[in-house]
């Protein structure tokens, strides 16, 4: 998979993948999401950041189909997603890697990624049927961009916290989505596994447009990715990592008055 240079932008002038516009959500009065507005460019890697209540699961669920907002458009591809079940946003390309792993603990990782590469829609087939060669094939380069070759035929409940985030991710790329959504994939990881999760996100983008929710700040240093600063529901600023530790706006809402050290 080709890796994508570093942006030192937020956008593209070309046609988004992903676009909300004027997005809010209200929960019984409560707006979780507030007139929030973002563009997503095909194979940009994006970093998105907020104090705990600023909406980012709520952001995520609207992308997925699992909430409709209240007010505002989601665009993929230019055509609007409301109203799509969540089954059929995934059929378009649209993956998302939730906070917890969620792999099938006693089987391998090999076999959870045949699982995932498996086209057939048969229970009887999906368990029993074989793989092509190129399917084969598939697995075995999945296994090799998360590192995971060693690791392929012992069972998944056995694997570090780290390498079971490594094989949901790699179990959501084998089905092959435009728009990978990954939720805090480095809660939890030793410093090692963090900065193997930064380059394996890399790695990802180019081929894949990869927006990361993240609370740990080193890690969205390592990405070198563009960054987006949630805030009661809204877009707070954009702009590079340098652009976005420097802003007073920043600080103060999502660090503290005596944290700012936390971003240097």
């Amino acid at each position: 998979m080709s890796a994508a240079a570093p942006a030192s932008v937020v956008g593209d002038a070309a046609a988004p993948l992903l676009e909300l516009r004027g997005v809010s959500v209200s929960f019984d009065g409560f707006w979780a999401l507030n007139d929030l507005n973002l563009r997503l460019a095909p194979g940009e890697l994006r970093a998105v950041i907020g104090p705990n209540g600023a909406g980012k699961t709520t952001f995520l669920d609207v992308i997925t189909g699992k909430v409709r907002p209240t007010r505002g458009d989601v665009l993929y591809h230019g055509r609007s997603l409301l109203g799509t079940p969540e089954h059929r946003i995934a059929r378009l390309g649209i993956g998302r890697k939730f906070q917890t792993p969620r792999v099938y603990q006693n089987l391998t990782p090999r076999r959870n990624l045949e699982l995932a590469v498996s086209r057939r829609a048969g229970p009887l087939d999906l368990l029993f049927g074989r793989l092509d060669s190129t399917a084969r094939d598939r697995v075995q380069h999945l296994l090799g961009v998360v590192g995971l070759e060693p690791h392929a035929n012992r069972l998944a409940g056995g694997l570090s916290h780290g390498q079971k985030q490594w094989l949901e991710i790699a179990m959501l790329v084998a089905q092959d989505p435009q728009l990978l959504l990954v939720d805090e994939p480095v809660a939890g990881l030793t410093d090692e596994e963090t900065e193997r999760t930064s380059d394996l996100m890399r790695q990802l983008a180019g081929d894949h447009t990869v927006l990361v929710i993240e609370h740990d700040m080193e890690f969205i240093r390592d990405l070198q990715a563009p960054v987006t600063v949630l805030h009661e529901g809204h877009v707070l600023c954009e702009g590079s990592m340098d652009q976005v530790q420097s802003d007073p706006r920043v600080i103060e809402v999502y660090l503290g008055s005596e944290a700012e050290g936390e971003f240097n």
